[in-house]
């Protein structure tokens, strides 16, 4: 929450106030109350590096919020897109290079000072094709905007010093592996370790690296309005780059055609947004029209709409969620792709086998809580927020839900376990708990044709993960199992 200050401490740093003479009110985040200056993609980009630092807020969540409360031009808009993701990726990077030159010590400076620091330090580091004065002109004049001319005056020289030390910007030599990628990369280090155990240093920093480049924008062609040949077609036809995706068989990949939920053809229903690796959920559980599914963890609504539209909305689909302001994010999927066979339900996963009767479901799909980490390069703040001993007490949970659930499907049903994570705990290791536990089910093999691309042996023992580096998409995890008849 804002406070209000008579005066700013000068040089940004956190001291109390003392007597002066006042100036004009500022709230904590460094913004004058009354500016008629319009707001740039520089400022917009400041504005959610300032709340996620000071409100552990999400920056993908507040980025919407702010680029349509100013509504930016599309080019002020992508590069303030690039800005936010940019610098939280690389914060811990950032940061390590900044100490250099600020001699007080970053963590002495107010929030907003050391944000708008970080985001020039990107700039200039980063990118190439933004001018270095161009950057350092801009971050003075939103430090004399937002502070005084004392905070502006260490900005212009911290900036120009770093200008003047390009060259010198460089790693130390002797760094061990998990302190070379997590720099390198800027990953936290006890993830870095945690991987680096699990997988061997080469495949980490393969995967951190790929943790730090853009998504691509990939949509899903509603077969029940337009076959993936004929929307590829309309969408080359109207001028816009895609292409067919070799992961996902009803995937289309998008490059340059700004937000796809904004266009007729989105909500016509035409498609949904959907990354590729997503989309095999649904390709896994291969439901058929017919059949009764439950979808124990729904929200978005996203995979409840794919099956849907594999089973040409025929049969009856329970599309269930703990919390009900998430009900009306997947009935509002399901109308704007016209299907009626999904029926949402608010209710805690792991309680599902009181409401519904054992052995009532010919498909359930259980797409896990989990610790996210597969999904770093859309939401890089996770990877600073997440604590290693989170993943233990996320794995229990998902092994608790696993348990009831399992109890609703039909002998000779099929249930397919997903996570959006690579961690083993939540993912083979999980499957193998169970496994262990329930000799009642065995894994499946996955559906050859659509799994081919991956990992053919993988794909036939049941279960396949898919690493970020793979195939530019998100690291997922897709396991098939069946009930024995």
């Amino acid at each position: 929450m804002s406070t209000e200050k008579p005066t700013r401490p000068q040089h940004g740093l956190q001291k109390s106030p003392r007597a002066g003479k006042p100036s004009a009110p500022k709230s904590s985040s460094g913004a004058a109350k009354s500016s008629a200056v319009k707001h740039s993609a520089r400022d917009a980009a400041l504005d959610v590096l300032i709340r996620v630092e000071e409100n552990q807020a999400y920056s993908n969540l507040l980025l919407n919020q702010i680029l349509q409360k100013h509504a930016l031009e599309r080019s002020d808009a992508g590069l303030a897109t690039e800005l936010v993701y940019g610098t939280i990726g690389r914060r811990n990077t950032i940061d390590f290079f900044l100490e250099r030159f600020v001699s007080k010590g970053l963590a002495k400076l107010e929030p907003w000072v050391r944000c708008l620091l970080r985001l020039s330090f990107y700039q200039l580091h980063y990118l190439d094709r933004i001018p270095d004065h161009a950057v350092v002109s801009e971050a003075v004049n939103i430090a004399k905007r937002r502070g005084h001319q004392g905070i502006s005056g260490m900005v212009n020289g911290v900036l120009r010093a770093i200008i003047r030390s390009k060259a010198e910007l460089t790693l130390p030599a002797a760094l061990g592996d998990v302190k070379r990628i997590a720099l390198g990369h800027s990953h936290p280090e006890w993830l870095v370790r945690r991987w680096i155990r699990q997988l061997g240093a080469e495949l980490t920093e393969q995967i951190c690296a790929a943790n730090n480049e853009p998504p691509h924008v990939s949509i899903r062609a509603n077969a029940r309005r337009r076959s993936r040949p004929e929307l590829l077609e309309q969408l080359q036809g109207s001028g816009l780059s895609a292409e067919a995706s070799e992961l996902a068989p009803a995937g289309i990949l998008v490059q340059g055609a700004g937000n796809m939920a904004l266009t007729p053809g989105f909500q016509h229903g035409d498609y949904s947004i959907q990354d590729e690796s997503s989309m095999l959920v649904a390709e896994a559980l291969d439901p058929r029209p017919g059949m009764t599914v439950l979808d124990c963890c729904a929200a978005p609504g996203g995979k409840t709409a794919h099956i849907a539209e594999k089973m040409d909305d025929a049969g009856k689909i329970w599309a269930c969620d703990l919390h009900e302001h998430k009900q009306k994010l997947i009935a509002d999927q399901a109308e704007r792709l016209g299907l009626s066979s999904i029926q949402t339900l608010v209710m805690d996963a792991a309680k599902l086998d009181e409401h519904f009767a054992a052995e009532s479901f010919d498909r359930i799909l259980l797409d896990a809580p989990c610790s996210g980490l597969g999904v770093i390069r859309r939401k890089p703040d996770l990877k600073w927020a997440k604590q290693e001993a989170e993943i233990d007490a996320i794995s229990e949970l998902q092994y608790g839900i696993l348990s009831r659930v399992h109890r609703l499907l039909k002998p000779g049903g099929v249930l397919v376990y997903s996570t959006c994570t690579i961690e083993h705990a939540e993912n083979a290791g999980m499957v193998e708990r169970f496994l262990a536990d329930h000799s009642e089910f065995e894994l499946d093999p996955l559906p050859a044709d659509r799994f081919a691309s991956i990992d053919p042996a993988a794909a036939a023992a049941g279960m396949v993960q898919i690493l970020p580096q793979q195939f530019h998409s998100d690291g997922f995890f897709i396991a098939r199992l069946r009930k024995r008849a």
